[in-house]
């Protein structure tokens, strides 16, 4: 317990299973934390869950790929908890269609999220962070951003963007860079066992392929993600900044 105690977390995405997850254990660790989704009803119901659990939690509607709704967040979680120290850049969507098969239109709204929406949030960290004296910026990648695979290639060049602007931030906030004591690393998750692996379940070929990918012989859970983002999010990383976690079940050691 208390892990994370008398710090500050922002989690993007936490309506969903695994930013949800996140957001749960932070709190449940001590932390005040700031659950944001573009699902208001959704979030308010995991805001409501957290303070039901002891916690101290608020709630943001939040387009992470919107300008003005970082702004927001960051005023809101600074005028209700006075600083910021740990963000989890978690929000992220998929779609599976071939390269042909995939338009400009689509290709850009993925990006707005998974890569515009994890540099805006770099952003905004960095200056709030500055004023705290430095903090942990958790960037939700994933095993699609180390490897290839069909039928994603959008969702792979997403990821792998989020790979190499966690380690350009994390150069830049060391220091080495310009010194803003603020630790910068990514996850790498396999399929994780929530709404966005439901594509893959509701075809048992698709299904018993995604399954083989993993050695552990199962898909993870989102408490196996959120464990890692806690290690992250604490101190007992302090040595740890541009680094990659890979939470995969062994998929990539094949």
């Amino acid at each position: 317990m208390n892990r994370v105690k008398g710090k500050v977390a922002i989690v993007t995405g936490a309506a969903g299973g695994l930013g949800r997850a996140e957001a749960i254990l932070l709190a449940d660790e001590g932390a005040r934390v700031v659950v944001t989704d573009i699902d208001e009803s959704a979030i308010e119901k995991v805001s409501a869950e957290i303070n039901g659990r002891g916690g101290k939690c608020i709630h943001v509607k939040h387009d992470v790929a919107g300008e003005s709704d970082w702004s927001r967040v960051i005023k809101n979680t600074l005028d209700e908890f006075e600083r910021l120290d740990i963000l989890v850049n978690n929000a992220g969507v998929i779609f599976y269609k071939r390269i042909e098969d995939t338009s400009l239109a689509e290709w850009r709204a993925l990006m707005s999220v998974n890569l515009d929406g994890v540099f805006l949030g770099v952003r905004a960290a960095i200056e709030a962070m500055k004023k705290s004296g430095g903090g942990s910026i958790i960037n939700i990648a994933s095993v699609a951003g180390l490897i290839g695979n069909p039928d994603a290639a959008a969702y792979h060049a997403s990821k792998g963007g989020v790979r190499s602007l966690t380690k350009a931030a994390a150069i830049e906030c060391s220091k080495a860079g310009y010194g803003y004591n603020i630790r910068v690393n990514s996850i790498y998750p396999g399929v994780i066992d929530t709404a966005m692996a439901d594509p893959l379940k509701q075809d048992e070929v698709k299904y018993n392929t995604a399954l083989s990918w993993h050695p552990i012989g199962r898909f993870g859970e989102p408490d196996d993600v959120a464990y890692g983002v806690l290690y992250l999010a604490s101190d007992e990383s302090k040595f740890l900044t541009g680094s990659e976690l890979v939470i995969d079940g062994g998929w990539t050691a094949r």
